[in-house]
Formats: structure tokens, C-alpha cells, sequence
């Protein structure tokens, strides 16, 4: 077994998003692991660490994400690497092949979904082959999702000893701003896709990331419609084709425990009447740009204030049309691209290290790697919970 020096490195601590989730390590964890902190300047690195109250023995390491003998070095130094650093497309694949070939742990932020197909392909047998453990997704996008789908089909399980047989996340409310990084990542995915057609024909594809299977039709989920189930408009959620894709990969993953006909769509609840009609044309037209994060450049991000006053919640709805509908909610109490981000980042990579020893080398989705040790792990620690709200039983 190979000896580091550290359980987990922070890559990027001295950027917006890294610097929260050092931040966070350091208060909740600081004298309890042995961790680190890694960027291009150690210098920053360094007074990051003092300004956060880190304590002066955290490892700084100097690592870019273009020199492959520095992430090497930073990959050979320690347990598992927490990574911020994206456009992942354009500053990960050299980080994810080190910790593959390596058998060091990774988990990121990613939402970059035929990169992270990419990083499937080119890796999953290294990583099997050396023990690593590979995350993507480990923020707003994916986790509330894929936990919320996860949490929902186990209680349908206990109730009806089926799954849902179709899940639709609803999004009721949303207090906060996607981070500059998601806009930076949507438009690096947008650049690939204008210089090769066939990004494009991966962007549509709901089964992206479970290869060698190919599900049902899967609902479109980008139009305006009324939804009777809410009895109010919806408008497509801009993160949808990213969660969707690793609700899928989970249920692959975990062997089809919701079916191999499973259906699954996102959207955003908009409102009733002739107001909700309206606000559902509006998210239309914002989803366009990213206008939330839209002033927003990768480093950036909102005050301690405004990420402590934001929030979300989520319903999830199931079907299953021999025993009834169920009904599972998802909150976070601090605004979704920031706060409640950099958290779960942070304790998915303590559950993977301290609570899941027995997971497999794999590129994992957090919740199929972690499953009720990541659901009880966020609610007593990261703000996140998740309620069975409503079980019925079809007559």
C-alpha cells in the first residue's frame, strides 16, 4: 500500500469555489485529517491558509494543471484530490489520467458530460487497475439530483417492493447564482460542439454516460408546458442534461435497482396562471445565457452574506402505475452554485475516504459510490437534507 503524506488535497485552493471548500475542510476538519492545499503559486496558496485559519502544518503543494510531473507529484503525495479546477475539458484530463494510472482517489466538480464520457472511456480500466476511485459530479450538479432519485426509489422499494417506474424532479425554488465556473464549462461545451458535430449529437443523448446500454425514450424536457401533477407551469432546468445523464450512470451503475426501463425528467416550477406562463418564458430565455452567472468569471463568486441567505428546494415525484405515487423533497440551506457546493464536494470526499473504504475502483457517481452513507453524511453535516414526504398506494 502506498504511503502519502496527506488524505486529501485541495486542487485550486487559492480560486473562489477551492478556497470555500478549503475554507470548510479547515473549520470542520483542520485537526482531524491530514490534508493539503495545491495550486500554481504556493505563495497564494499560502495566504489562503492563513486567511482562512488553516493550520500552518496544511501541505502546500505546487501543481499546474498543464505539467504533468507536478500532478504527478501532487497525486503521489496524497490519499484522494479534491479538484475546482475546471473548465474540466480544458484543465482535468491530465489530472484524472494521473490519479487513474496512480491509484489516488479524485472527485470534482464536473457537469461536462462528454468530457467526463471521454474520461470514462480513456480511464476506467486504469483506475480498476490501480485502485483508484473516480468522482465527477460532486456538487449542485449532481448530488441533491441523484440522491433525491436514489433516497425516492428506496422508499418505493420498501413500500411497494418495486421501484418507480418514472421520477420527475421539480425544482421549486432556487435562492442563489450558477457559479462563473458552470458558465465557463457551458461555454467550453458549446465551443466543442461548433467545431465537431458529433459533441453535439453527445449532448442530446440521455444514455451519454452508461456505456453499452441504451435505455427507453427519455422525455424531452426542454419546452414550456403545463404540468398537472403541480398544477402549475414548468420551463426546462438548465442543469438538466447534466443531472439526468448521472441519474442514469447511477442507476447503471448500481445494476438497474429502478429498472432497465426507467424513465426520468427535470424541470423548474415556474408558477400558476397567466404569471407562471410568463416566468416560464422568462426562464426560457435566461437559460439561453446563463445570465445568473453571467457577470460572474471563474474565480468569482457571491459574499458570505448572499451565499448564507440563499437556498434550495427540490420535489421529486414518482409513478408507478400498479401501486401509487411517492413524493420526496430536497433542501439546502446555502445558495446552490457556492455554499451548498463546496460543502458537499468537501463531504463526499471525507465519506469516499473515511466511510466508504469497501467502494471499488471505479469513475463513480457520488451516490451510487456512497449511497446511504452519502445521504446520512449530508444531513448531518453539509445542510442537505432529504424527507419522504408522501407515499400512495394505488386502489
Amino acid at each position: 500500500m502506498r504511503v502519502s503524506e496527506c488524505d486529501l488535497v485541495v486542487f485550486g485552493a487559492s480560486g473562489f469555489t477551492g478556497r470555500l471548500v478549503a475554507e470548510y475542510v479547515a473549520a470542520r476538519y483542520g485537526n482531524q485529517l491530514k490534508w493539503g492545499m495545491a495550486g500554481r503559486d504556493v505563495g497564494k496558496l499560502a495566504s489562503v491558509r492563513d486567511e482562512i485559519g488553516a493550520p500552518k502544518d496544511v501541505l502546500l503543494i505546487p501543481a499546474d494543471s498543464s505539467d504533468e510531473d507536478s500532478l504527478q507529484a501532487l497525486v503521489r503525495s496524497t490519499r484522494a484530490v479534491i479538484s475546482t479546477v475546471g473548465p474540466f475539458q480544458l484543465y482535468g484530463s491530465k489530472l484524472v489520467a494521473a490519479c487513474s494510472r496512480t491509484g489516488t482517489d479524485y472527485l470534482d466538480l464536473s457537469g461536462e458530460t462528454v468530457w467526463m464520457r471521454n474520461m470514462i472511456d480513456a480511464h476506467q480500466d486504469d483506475a480498476r487497475s490501480s485502485g483508484a476511485r473516480i468522482v465527477f459530479s460532486c456538487g449542485f450538479d449532481s448530488v441533491p439530483f441523484e440522491l433525491g432519485v436514489y433516497v425516492l426509489q428506496s422508499a418505493a422499494r420498501d413500500a411497494w417492493g418495486a421501484p418507480a417506474e418514472s421520477v420527475k424532479g421539480c425544482v421549486r425554488r432556487m435562492k442563489g447564482t450558477f457559479s462563473g465556473g458552470t458558465a465557463a464549462s457551458s461555454k467550453a461545451t458549446m465551443a466543442a460542439a461548433k467545431e465537431d458535430p458529433n459533441v453535439l449529437a453527445q449532448l442530446k443523448d440521455p444514455f451519454l454516460l452508461t456505456p453499452g446500454f441504451v435505455g427507453p425514450a427519455q422525455p424531452h424536457g426542454m419546452k414550456v408546458e403545463m404540468d398537472e401533477d403541480l398544477g402549475a407551469w414548468v420551463a426546462p432546468f438548465v442543469m438538466s442534461t447534466i443531472n439526468t445523464r448521472n441519474v442514469h450512470r447511477s442507476n447503471a451503475l448500481m445494476g438497474h435497482p429502478y429498472g432497465t426501463d426507467f424513465v426520468y425528467k427535470e424541470m423548474i416550477v415556474a408558477g400558476r396562471g397567466s404569471e407562471g406562463q410568463a416566468e416560464a418564458a422568462r426562464i426560457v430565455e435566461e437559460n439561453k445565457t446563463l445570465s445568473g452567472a453571467n457577470s460572474l468569471k471563474p474565480g468569482e463568486g457571491p459574499s458570505k452574506t448572499e451565499r448564507e441567505a440563499g437556498c434550495y428546494d427540490i420535489l421529486f415525484l414518482g409513478h408507478n402505475k400498479d401501486h401509487g405515487r411517492i413524493s420526496v423533497v430536497v433542501r439546502g440551506d446555502r445558495d446552490p452554485g457556492y455554499g451548498s457546493t463546496s460543502k458537499m464536494i468537501a463531504e463526499c470526499a471525507l465519506c469516499l475516504l473515511q466511510d466508504s473504504p469497501d467502494v471499488p475502483p471505479c469513475i463513480w457517481t457520488p451516490g451510487a459510490a456512497m449511497r446511504e452513507k452519502l445521504v446520512t453524511r449530508l444531513s448531518r453535516n453539509a445542510g442537505v437534507t432529504f424527507e419522504v414526504e408522501r407515499i400512495d398506494h394505488a386502489r
